[in-house]
């Protein structure tokens, strides 16, 4: 069946944020995941449970505190509207926000699993051919933990598509603006369109079940999530 207008708008918004949030999470993701593999510091178990709350939040605790803090009268929030800038709440740079947030592990993980996996030895070899710190990350590190980038881009773009709970909270339903594709699942819904509701959940249903044969095929590292 055709879907309406409206629809299309939602998956293209839909698209739009998880490409965003995971080009984002992959600048975010990167040295957080390299630096709790390395580290040693005291706060690595304070930054991994921290990194790792999304997993176990309910996505409304997370999105209503979002909203508080992103919200005219949050500290974020606050701290924007008296400098003249727009404040976040139902808006997309709001989702990009809260996707972030929300995704976080989902390629922290992973990255840091690839990092672990490499071992010192290849990086004392670098070393050792004097080979400054940054030179043995982008020449060495990075190239042997690409398996772990896949991994981390992916899962952080299909979590993303598949947000409910946050994006309600923090953006509302706006149509064009912040209406994706699981609030859009829900209207359908609330509205009896059953038919309509059924196409757009089949579709995710077999773009979910795509990701993780992808990722189970090519030896991906999604299976080892630690918390």
């Amino acid at each position: 069946m055709a879907l309406p207008a409206v629809d299309h708008t939602a998956i293209i918004l839909t698209l739009k944020l998880a490409t965003a949030t995971t080009l984002l999470l992959m600048l975010i993701a990167t040295p957080l995941a390299w630096w709790l593999t390395h580290t040693h510091a005291r706060l690595r178990a304070a930054v991994t449970a921290l990194v790792s709350l999304p997993l176990v939040l309910p996505p409304t605790v997370l999105g209503f505190y979002l909203l508080v803090l992103l919200g005219p009268r949050g500290l974020v929030g606050g701290w924007m509207q008296a400098a003249g800038l727009e404040t976040l709440p139902f808006t997309f740079g709001g989702l990009v926000v809260g996707s972030v947030i929300f995704s976080l592990p989902f390629a922290v993980q992973p990255l840091a699993n690839a990092f672990a996996a490499i071992g010192a030895r290849p990086l004392e070899v670098a070393a050792t051919l004097r080979a400054s710190p940054w030179d043995r990350f982008v020449s060495v590190a990075l190239p042997l933990a690409r398996p772990g980038f896949v991994t981390a881009a992916v899962l952080a773009f299909a979590h993303t598509v598949g947000e409910f709970g946050v994006v309600l909270m923090l953006g509302g339903n706006i149509p064009a603006e912040t209406r994706v594709l699981s609030v859009a699942i829900y209207d359908h819904v609330e509205a009896l369109e059953y038919a309509e509701a059924h196409v757009l959940s089949a579709g995710l249903v077999a773009f979910s079940f795509v990701v993780l044969l992808m990722l189970g095929r090519s030896g991906g590292n999604w299976q080892r999530m630690p918390t």
